[in-house]
């Protein structure tokens, strides 16, 4: 049995934070290595969701009451940085039960790693919209490829872009051409 099945069968298919049996994974709690099934929690998508959110959904989160006692480690992770969250948006209630969860020195450690990729300044098109890998854009503007012999023309669709390491590009092919892009330069 996988790892992630484990992590799974431990749970009954179901969220370990909402109790949800919608669309459930066993996602790994960074910074975590995945040896382990307690380094798992099962969630469903809308609770991963939450963990990436700017601005959490205080109702849905209120299962975190019963979920911040669980004896799995990393539900307990997850429970405790939903409740910071909630807390930083001015839950009252997610701030006592912060007090109440008593995490030790290592376990309060993977609880507040933060990963180096949400501190990545995000990819923006023309109009301010994030943009994320797979996503599909339009030319705003005449592009000359250099080296390839052609101009990229305004509203030319590029499908299924990459990002790159330089939050102000991305990858898309062109005429059959994979170029780098500059995310100025199209809109979603």
């Amino acid at each position: 049995m996988s790892i992630t099945s484990e992590a799974l069968t431990r749970s009954n298919n179901r969220c370990e934070i909402c109790g949800s049996a919608d669309q459930v994974e066993a996602i790994l709690i960074s910074p975590k290595t995945g040896t382990l099934a307690d380094e798992y929690a099962a969630l469903c998508d809308i609770c991963q969701g939450q963990l990436a959110a700017d601005t959490l959904d205080e109702n849905h989160l209120r299962c975190l009451n019963d979920a911040m006692w669980s004896a799995v480690p990393a539900v307990q992770i997850v429970s405790y940085r939903l409740l910071s969250g909630l807390n930083s948006q001015g839950a009252v209630w997610a701030g006592d039960l912060l007090e109440m969860l008593y995490l030790d020195d290592e376990m309060l450690a993977w609880a507040k790693y933060r990963d180096a990729a949400l501190d990545v300044e995000p990819t923006l098109d023309a109009n301010g919209v994030a943009l994320a890998a797979g996503d599909n854009v339009v030319l705003i503007k005449d592009l000359p490829v250099k080296g390839a012999g052609f101009t990229a023309k305004r509203g030319t669709p590029v499908r299924g872009i990459g990002l790159t390491d330089n939050p102000k590009h991305i990858q898309g092919r062109v005429n059959g051409q994979q170029i780098i892009i500059i995310a100025a330069y199209v809109k979603k």
